[in-house]
C-alpha cells in the first residue's frame, strides 16, 4: 500500500537471552492487563545508534546503525562508557572494533581524528534504552507477561540481545496526539518506579519475563483461536490515565497471517474519546491487548505513520509462539 508504519512501543534504537520455560501447551486464558509501564533493558554489548557527523572515521570504516561492538582492539567491552577510555588509549594508531552485525562477526579497522584534543571516531553509542510500553498478558500459573508484541530492536530491525531489564510502574504524565506523518506518544517517566516484573528476553514478538503478579493480577480471559478472530468490532485496553487500564473500541478491518512483522491485524481506532486524547495509536501505546467477544485475541503493535488512527496487531498465538521458541532456542 506505499505507507510508512512505525513500532508503537519503545522509541528506541535499539535474540534473547532467557531463562523463562517453554509453555509445553499454550495456556487456554491469560490476564488480559494493558497496563502502561517503563521499560528498562541492558543491552548484552554497546550497540551503534547513529554517527556524530557524516564522514566520520566509523562511517568511513562502514560501521552501521544497529552493529554491537563487542571489543577496541581485543578488549571487551560491555559499557559505553568504556569506548571513550579505550580510543584515547590508543594513541591515535589504528583502532580495531570486533562487531556483532546481526548474528555475524565482523572486524572494523580505523584510525580516529582528534577533534580539540579528543580522540573522535564518531559514534553515538548505548548499552541502555529505556521507555514507555504496555503490558499484554499475565498468566498467574507461571508468573509470566509479555509486553510490546513485537521486538526492541536497533538499526538493522534485528532484535537485541539483552543482560536483562525491568518493568516499572510509571505515571503518564501527557500525550503527544498524533497527526499524518507525525506518530504521537505517551509521555511520563520510563525509570524509578516500583518493579512491577523482570524482562529476561527481547523477541521479535515481544518482551518477555516474570512477575509476582501483585500488579498484574486480574481477571483472565480466554485465549481466541486463530480461526474464531473476524473483522468487526473490538477493543483495546491502554492505560492513558496515570497508566492504568481503560477499554476503547477499535474495528478489525483485515485478519490476515504475517508472522515475520507482526501484523496479523489491521485495525481501525473508532473510540472518539481515545482519538481526542491521542489522535488515534501512539508510541507507549504497543502491546495493547486486544479483545473481541470477551476474549483475547492480540496486542496492538504498530501505528500507520500517513494515518495514526490506523494501525496493526499481533494475534496472541503468535506472540506465545515468540516467547515458546525463543525458551526452547535458549
Amino acid at each position: 500500500m506505499g505507507r510508512s508504519i512505525r513500532a508503537a512501543g519503545l522509541a528506541v534504537w535499539l535474540t534473547l537471552l532467557l531463562t523463562v520455560p517453554a509453555f509445553g501447551a499454550e495456556p487456554e486464558s491469560l490476564v488480559p492487563v494493558g497496563k502502561t509501564v517503563g521499560l528498562e533493558l541492558e543491552m548484552d554489548g554497546v550497540y551503534i545508534v547513529g554517527f556524530s557527523e557524516e564522514d566520520s572515521p566509523a562511517q568511513a570504516a562502514g560501521l552501521q546503525t544497529g552493529d554491537c561492538i563487542k571489543a577496541v582492539n581485543g578488549c571487551p567491552l560491555d559499557k559505553a562508557e568504556t569506548l571513550r577510555a579505550l580510543v584515547s588509549e590508543s594513541g591515535g594508531g589504528t583502532v580495531v572494533l570486533d562487531l556483532d552485525r546481526a548474528g555475524r562477526a565482523v572486524q572494523a579497522a580505523m584510525r580516529p581524528v582528534n577533534r580539540n584534543g579528543e580522540l573522535f571516531l564518531g559514534l553515538r553509542v548505548r548499552d541502555r534504552i529505556a521507555g514507555l510500553g504496555t503490558v499484554t498478558f499475565y498468566d498467574p500459573e507461571t508468573g509470566l507477561f509479555g509486553a510490546l508484541g513485537h521486538g526492541v530492536s536497533g538499526g538493522n530491525r534485528q532484535p537485541i540481545v539483552i543482560r536483562g531489564g525491568l518493568a516499572a510502574e510509571t505515571c503518564v504524565s501527557g500525550i503527544r496526539r498524533g497527526k499524518a506523518g507525525s506518530p504521537g506518544s505517551l509521555l511520563g517517566p520510563a525509570s524509578g518506579g516500583t518493579v512491577l516484573g523482570r524482562i529476561e528476553q527481547n523477541t521479535d514478538r515481544g518482551l518477555f519475563g516474570h512477575a509476582d503478579g501483585a500488579e498484574l493480577e486480574g481477571q483472565c480471559a480466554p485465549l481466541a483461536a486463530r480461526e474464531d478472530v473476524r473483522t468487526g468490532p473490538a477493543e483495546i485496553w491502554c492505560g492513558l490515565d496515570g497508566g492504568q487500564p481503560a477499554a476503547y473500541t477499535v474495528e478489525i478491518e483485515a485478519v490476515r497471517l504475517d508472522e515475520e512483522q507482526c501484523r496479523d491485524l489491521r485495525l481501525v481506532v473508532t473510540d472518539r474519546r481515545l482519538l481526542e486524547q491521542t489522535g488515534g495509536i501512539v508510541q507507549g501505546m504497543s502491546g495493547s491487548p486486544i479483545l473481541q467477544d470477551g476474549k483475547l485475541v492480540g496486542a496492538v503493535t504498530h501505528v500507520l505513520v500517513r494515518d495514526p488512527t490506523r494501525g496493526y496487531g499481533i494475534l496472541i498465538g503468535h506472540m506465545l509462539e515468540g516467547a515458546d521458541q525463543a525458551a526452547k532456542a535458549a
